[in-house]
């Protein structure tokens, strides 16, 4: 089998070096060219076609995103793997956004880049795990902030009014007299809330509203 073309783009010659040397030991693995910028590694990605492109995201008057994304334009066949120093959950999103397969920070071990390597020229994604970790935690939050956010929007503004005053301590009867409904309504009402919100207990109730500004937060 033919062994993995790589070309190493990063602005660090001992980088790279060192990444030449690693890379160089394995049966499977080539490197068939070196990049400073992104001018140049776009020249060598259309000259050479390589199977994998290890990409540094930060390089003086480049902009790796966008060099990313015009690899693939020349190169769609192309596997691109992002080594860098960022740590940042928002990174890791704007990579795999725009079409890399991998992300791998510079302080991994060798045998986590040679793995990862090998993982995107197969047509899979690899991310350093930690950032895996940082990245199901944050999607977590975004999903439950959306799904929070499509409970309100389910409450109408009487069951919202409802809620609210109930939060407040109000009674039954005292909400009723408030709203001037019947208390069966307001039971109605108190029911349909817990079944959209799937919150049944009082106390997770008036927390619900405190987090959704429907109270003032003591």
């Amino acid at each position: 089998m033919d062994p993995i073309k790589l070309l190493l783009v990063d602005d660090h010659t001992v980088l790279r070096s060192g990444l030449k040397l690693l890379v160089g030991a394995q049966p499977d693995m080539q490197v068939v060219g070196e990049a400073a910028g992104g001018d140049e590694a776009l020249r060598l990605v259309k000259e050479l076609k390589p199977d994998v492109v290890i990409l540094d995201l930060s390089m003086p008057g480049t902009n790796g995103l966008q060099v990313l994304e015009e690899i693939l334009e020349i190169s769609p066949a192309t596997k691109i793997l992002v080594l860098t120093m960022h740590e940042d959950e928002e990174y890791l999103r704007r990579v795999l956004r725009s079409g890399g397969k991998g992300y791998i920070l510079k302080k991994a071990a060798d045998v986590e880049l040679l793995s990862a390597i090998r993982a995107v020229h197969r047509g899979e994604v690899f991310i350093e795990p930690s950032m895996a970790k940082t990245l199901v935690n944050a999607l977590f939050e975004t999903a439950t902030v959306a799904l929070d956010k499509k409970k309100e929007q389910g409450l109408s503004e009487r069951e919202k009014e409802v809620l609210r005053l109930v939060a407040l301590g109000y009674t039954n009867q005292q909400v009723a007299n408030s709203l001037m409904i019947s208390v069966k309504t307001v039971e109605s009402h108190k029911a349909r809330i817990k079944d959209k919100l799937n919150i049944y207990r009082r106390s997770d109730l008036v927390r619900y509203a405190m987090q959704h500004g429907l109270v003032p937060n003591k």
